[in-house]
């Protein structure tokens, strides 16, 4: 983190979260430019900040939004989105209400669906505009033998479970499907970058997934085009896999979110690397013994596996580490190392999350940074009142 805006924020009561605005938008300029020319969908999960969607969606070359949840989806349809997909199926019943009740919001959301007991939720409109769905499709790698390299998303991997999908969807009345999603995971969402046994396996399979899913993608969006011969978009990839996504005739855009921040997860890619863009800072309350200190807060601890690579990252002063035995504690959190003898009661220490959006859920805003100076406030969700999950 520079001294600069270390300076800048000094005076911000903990815990203070910052945005390097000027790293934001250099990330978002190389993002596109990863993109080569193809739509980018911009993930709010992996922002969960409306002021910094917004800039984002200025840039030429980002398109939508790639929504987390369906109420999200309708709150941003009420403040002037208009294209976008909510990327995980509901079974919010209020809001698929809200959706079907109201014309703008039918016409400005695609809902997500892998299953016919999600369209069954759905409630059945009389009005000429139907509701928009968008087929969800696992593409996880199963080339080796007992072992599955990606998430468990959808049930349906082929493309005759695709067609097959895509044609009860189209037999049912008041919806219809305009998207495929095949999201690579273990291309997108695994570094590849580590020296090491594992990062060199992890690179042979990530080798062998892109070349058998540019194949297998190809097939399902054809099969699905024989039943949705006007399917608007295919979406796929993320931060970590723009390059190999868009290189696949079939894919008409890709999704990107946690590259515009780029979290602590982020820097063990070999292809690209992005700007640390956002922040939050913690205050030294005690000191136990002269190699340790104790900072107020700090377990906002990333999801996915229980590892130490979830767990924020101090990053200034330099030197710092957590004990083994307390981790990342929800009210206090003690950090051994060299630096803590140079630190006293009210200094402060920096962190980046693991994740991006993630951060965004601890915190009411961001003090916003650009040339030089503290420029703007930006609230989260959860500052605007709302936490959608």
């Amino acid at each position: 983190m520079r001294a600069e805006l270390r300076a800048l924020a000094a005076h911000l009561p903990a815990p203070a979260a910052l945005i390097d605005r000027d790293a934001l938008d250099r990330n978002t300029e190389a993002i596109a430019a990863r993109a080569q020319g193809a739509p980018v969908r911009v993930a709010s999960k992996s922002l969960r900040v409306r002021a910094a969607l917004d800039r984002i969606l200025e840039h030429p070359g980002m398109r939508g939004v790639l929504a987390f949840t369906l109420p999200e989806a309708l709150w941003l349809a009420r403040r002037g989105h208009d294209d976008l997909v909510v990327g995980y199926p509901t079974a919010d019943r209020a809001a698929l209400r809200a959706l079907a009740d109201d014309a703008r919001a039918r016409r400005a959301i695609a809902i997500m669906v892998d299953d016919p007991a999600q369209l069954d939720l759905i409630p059945v409109t009389n009005r000429r505009r139907p509701v928009r769905v968008c087929l969800d499709v696992d593409v996880s790698y199963l080339g080796v033998p007992g072992l599955r390299f990606g998430t468990r998303r959808s049930p349906i991997r082929t493309p005759e479970q695709a067609a097959a999908a895509a044609r009860t969807i189209a037999a049912r009345p008041g919806v219809e499907l305009v998207g495929v999603m095949a999201y690579e995971s273990q291309i997108a969402g695994i570094p590849d970058g580590a020296r090491t046994a594992r990062g060199g396996a992890i690179r042979m399979l990530r080798a062998a997934s892109i070349a058998e899913l540019a194949a297998r993608r190809a097939a399902i969006v054809a099969a699905v085009r024989e039943a949705a011969p006007n399917l608007e978009f295919v979406n796929g990839g993320g931060t970590g896999s723009i390059e190999s996504t868009v290189a696949e005739p079939a894919v008409t855009e890709v999704a990107a979110g946690s590259g515009f921040f780029s979290p602590v997860l982020f820097d063990g890619y070999r292809g690209f690397r992005h700007e640390p863009a956002a922040f939050f800072g913690l205050d030294v309350v005690r000191k136990p013994d002269d190699a340790t200190v104790t900072v107020l807060g700090g377990g906002w601890t990333a999801s996915g596996p229980a590892a130490p690579d979830r767990l924020p990252t101090p990053v200034h002063p330099p030197g710092l580490r957590y004990r083994a035995a307390e981790g990342a504690g929800e009210v206090q959190t003690p950090l051994s190392g060299p630096a803590a003898r140079g630190l006293v009661v009210g200094d402060r220490v920096w962190f980046r999350h693991a994740k991006a959006g993630e951060l965004a859920e601890r915190v009411s805003g961001f003090a916003v940074a650009a040339g030089g100076s503290i420029v703007e406030r930006w609230p989260s969700y959860r500052g605007e009142g709302h936490a959608f999950l």
